[in-house]
């Protein structure tokens, strides 16, 4: 499968969604009501994960809620997802997500945009570091992962191998978890992704919830 830059880049019965001003969805399981301690997951992203030209029940995270709330696990998922973030916007903005609400797991989904542009690889590496720092310090506990993310050679097959190579170096010198790519069987699939050829469709989405879940499965059972 050749891979492409596609990113720019809920819940049944007992869930609610609020929407914050900017952009920020949360779909959120009324674990209160069962006398449950509520954990918070973050995916914290571009369009990829903001689910862009879907309704957002239908995108990768609130499909993750669905997946947690028929297994009986008490998570709320936090939709950080914003159409067009750059790492270096992420470093920005990641202070006042995580300032919010407790963080038990949080997964970040950036660096796509970075391609996109053909910001160096050093930089993407770098802003991707930060945010996982500030992460840690505000939240000690959480458990971090790490979605990977591959480009065309559009910039240039060096710089393309290059990019890839930036989120296992991270997830190796973070220490924390590696989704190898996120948009495995997806990315360049035509029937998986909307007319612009970047974006998944709800069937794109399905996909990349199990690339997701996959990993975060051993992390909340």
């Amino acid at each position: 499968m050749v891979a492409a830059l596609w990113l720019m880049v809920g819940c049944a019965g007992e869930s609610s969604k609020d929407k914050k001003g900017d952009g920020t969805e949360i779909t959120s399981l009324k674990a209160d009501s069962l006398n449950m301690e509520k954990k918070y997951i973050i995916f914290f992203g571009n369009s990829l994960t903001a689910g862009y030209g879907l309704d957002p029940s239908d995108a990768f995270p609130a499909l993750i809620q669905k997946r947690l709330d028929s297994l009986g696990l008490y998570f709320t998922v936090v939709n950080a997802g914003l159409s067009g973030e750059t790492t270096a916007a992420g470093v920005n903005r990641v202070d006042w997500v995580i300032g919010q609400q407790p963080v038990d797991v949080f997964v970040l989904e950036l660096g796509g945009n970075d391609g996109l542009r053909g910001i160096p690889v050093q930089e993407t590496q770098k802003n991707l570091l930060s945010i996982i720092e500030k992460v840690r310090t505000k939240h000690p506990n959480a458990i971090v992962i790490l979605a990977g993310m591959m480009i065309p050679p559009n910039m240039g097959s060096t710089y393309s191998k290059d990019f890839q190579a930036v989120f296992p170096a991270v997830a190796k010198q973070a220490n924390v978890k590696l989704i190898p790519f996120i948009l495995e069987n997806v990315g360049g699939e035509k029937e998986l992704n909307l007319p612009d050829g970047i974006h998944p469709t709800e069937e794109g989405h399905k996909l990349v919830m199990e690339n997701v879940w996959t990993m975060l499965k051993d992390v909340v059972q």
